[in-house]
């Protein structure tokens, strides 16, 4: 469902516009309705399609939380979602708690990861593009060709 990259502006109220070619997915999919949370792992947000969230919310939810890290990740991830529906104008509000934990500004970026998709301010964002990566690549990643 969500693709590529968008640079996209919020406004002083900290409204933005969902990119023209989601909103029409989107409104079939799930009539507009959106969950925008905390990303647990990277000073951004995640947006996540209603029905898709659910899903989410579930194996969240489904965690044994003895251990703190557990607590933490439910905390954050179910703790900050928040509903979220397109106006008419293809918009939505992101909660203020939400945009300053990501530290976002008037510049964002949209980056569609299929099934969600991560808002970055457009600083985290090219930070992250410009970081080298010397850690040994990941066991799972190994055999990927691209």
């Amino acid at each position: 469902m969500f693709q590529g990259s968008q640079s996209i502006n919020m406004d002083a109220k900290g409204r933005m516009a969902i990119p023209s070619k989601y909103r029409d997915v989107l409104t079939a999919a799930c009539s507009g309705r959106l969950v925008v949370t905390a990303n647990p792992y990277e000073r951004c947000l995640n947006i996540y399609p209603e029905h898709q969230w659910r899903d989410v919310a579930a194996t969240l939810s489904a965690l044994p939380n003895a251990k703190k890290s557990v607590r933490r990740i439910q905390r954050l991830v179910l703790g900050n979602a928040t509903e979220l529906e397109m106006d008419g104008n293809g918009r939505v509000l992101l909660p203020a708690i939400l945009r300053e934990y990501a530290g976002l500004d008037k510049k964002l970026v949209l980056v569609g990861l299929n099934e969600k998709a991560e808002l970055w301010s457009e600083e985290s964002w090219n930070a992250l593009l410009e970081e080298q990566d010397d850690d040994e690549l990941a066991e799972e990643l190994q055999g990927l060709t691209l």
